[in-house]
């Protein structure tokens, strides 16, 4: 051996020999750097600090005590998540060796949530050290981390540090990882409370009030509308926005259609003022039978509601539960519902109007809660929003006298609109289901729905749904059959009972500015006795303004 390599040799063991070491380790993508991804190492007294770029949590390994600890500050309280290495991926040894910045290095390998993970480490830097704590780290310092043959993580620079870990455990609260995972979501979005179990009922003495706070609750029509005025975050625009809506029965027992819904109040006829002060303020359509339909299609002088989410309560969640016990069936507690509805929330407005309703005659009828959620997004790209509200014959003031959509059997709904601006992306958010709750209803059997754009067919389906048993365990009160099915198991047009109905996105390409016409017909059946069908639809026209 000669001399200048045992000089050598000499010098990198004094130098590595030090308590307190810095790695530097860059990442890769198909062999590919990743720019401003780096992630540093300091270690000082067997414990390992990492500093990845791309988070703003912090991770500690403690060699001594042999846990991995995870650290964030989240709503203003920093927490930690301690992980004892026994808990963690264990290795399975390899007899591979190589050489990263001379250092002999062996292989090992672990298996992560189905990730492949090839980890390759050495003794000889007297330090132990790890970027990586999804698996129980070896004695000895991690130099290079490949996971699913793709992704690298590989260690640049191994010098000596002066510096030392500054973690005090005293100063974080203690969390378990399940609610760290929690709150770590949570602090990311913006919740936006709307409504809290309030009630949507029949109650024929409910007087009608003028609204006009912000952040109270209305209620209209009798109790089948709540409603309430809500303040949007700031930079609303860079962000999406989601409705999640959880529905009890409060003695009810039957399946109801549900529609969440803002709408605007810029025009002198709008739904705030047909609320307060009745229907018949509403703009009539008059089908070729003569039948008045209040308020559902735009004008020049008002727009109809804007539907954020179709939705359509159980038979009974909740309250039913305990009164129809059967053996193996465990009801759900609630109806849960969630939609992203950025599209149809406003950029140009601070305050927004946001009413539930549920179509019901019971005095007990429902209990619903209601948030918006937004998710900021700072490098979305900014425009100004087309939300352009065409028709909705969801019946939503029911209660207040507005008619039912029954007018498809024998005539198409026609509506007359402008497009004032060059609209990007433009398109058409059709939401439609059949009602009719006989075996001849439209509830029952498919029917074509088409839509015409200045003559011109731009959709034809007809909107089903069969996969409704699968919602059994939300509907303790449906009936059940002699057959062994329930009600709540049948098929039917486009909905189901304890589900919500998303909209048809239609493309609406060479949406000129201009003048136009849309048309839609339904192949709606013919009534039986007193019972009729009708159709819930809605659509709003979105896009980006340029």
């Amino acid at each position: 051996m000669s001399r200048l390599f045992l000089l050598i040799l000499f010098i990198s063991t004094q130098v590595f020999a030090q308590k307190n070491t810095s790695i530097f380790y860059e990442q890769y993508e198909n062999n590919q750097l990743q720019e401003n991804r780096s992630i540093d190492i300091l270690t000082d007294n067997n414990t390992c600090a990492i500093v990845n770029s791309t988070t703003t949590e912090r991770f500690y390994i403690d060699y001594t005590k042999k846990q991995t600890i995870k650290t964030a500050e989240l709503n203003k309280i920093n927490y930690a998540v301690y992980t004892s290495f026994d808990s963690l991926s264990q290795a399975t040894k390899t007899n591979d060796t190589t050489t990263i910045l001379g250092f002999l290095c062996k292989k090992i390998t672990f298996n992560v949530f189905s990730n492949r993970y090839e980890v390759w480490y050495t003794e000889q830097a007297n330090t132990n050290a790890s970027p990586s704590i999804s698996f129980a780290t070896p004695k000895g310092a991690v130099l290079k981390i490949t996971i699913n043959g793709n992704r690298t993580i590989l260690a640049k620079s191994f010098t000596a540090s002066e510096k030392k870990i500054n973690f005090v455990a005293s100063e974080y609260t203690k969390i378990s990882e399940p609610k760290y995972v929690a709150t770590q979501i949570k602090s990311r979005y913006t919740v936006l409370p709307v409504f809290e179990k309030e009630q949507i009922n029949f109650d024929n003495e409910l007087k009608t009030i003028d609204a006009n706070e912000s952040n109270k609750t209305y209620r209209f029509c009798k109790g089948n509308i709540i409603l309430k005025k809500i303040t949007l975050p700031k930079n609303s625009e860079k962000g999406l926005f989601y409705a999640k809506l959880t529905d009890w029965s409060n003695g009810d027992a039957y399946d109801r259609v549900g529609s969440v819904f803002t709408f605007s109040t810029k025009n002198d006829i709008n739904i705030l003022k047909a609320l307060e002060q009745g229907t018949n303020i509403l703009p009539n359509y008059v089908d070729n039978k003569k039948e008045n339909y209040q308020g559902i299609v735009c004008t020049k002088e008002y727009t109809p509601a804007i539907e954020l989410m179709r939705f359509f309560t159980p038979f009974g969640v909740g309250h039913f539960n305990n009164k129809r016990i059967i053996d193996g069936y465990d009801w759900a507690t609630e109806a849960n519902y969630k939609a992203e509805i950025t599209s149809l929330i406003p950029s140009d407005e601070n305050e927004i109007w946001i009413g539930v309703y549920i179509g019901n005659y019971d005095k007990g009828g429902h209990k619903v809660s209601l948030e918006i959620d937004f998710y900021p997004e700072p490098e979305m790209e900014t425009y100004k929003k087309t939300i352009l509200p065409l028709f909705n014959t969801v019946n939503i003031m029911e209660a207040c006298g507005q008619n039912y959509g029954r007018l498809f059997e024998h005539d198409t709904l026609i509506v007359s609109f402008e497009i004032t601006d060059s609209i990007k992306d433009a398109q058409l958010l059709f939401t439609s289901t059949g009602h009719g709750g006989w075996g001849g209803g439209d509830e029952f059997n498919p029917k074509t729905n088409q839509v015409f754009i200045d003559g011109k067919e731009v959709f034809h389906y007809a909107p089903w749904r069969n996969d409704c048993a699968t919602y059994r365990l939300l509907n303790p009160s449906s009936g059940n059959f002699p057959d062994g099915l329930s009600s709540s198991d049948l098929s039917r047009s486009n909905w189901c009972p304890g589900t919500m109905t998303p909209p048809f996105y239609i493309p609406l390409k060479n949406l000129n500015p201009g003048l136009h016409t849309l048309k839609l017909a339904i192949n709606q059946g013919t009534n039986e006795g007193g019972s009729f069908s009708h159709w819930c639809t809605s659509g709003v026209i979105v896009g980006m303004s340029k």
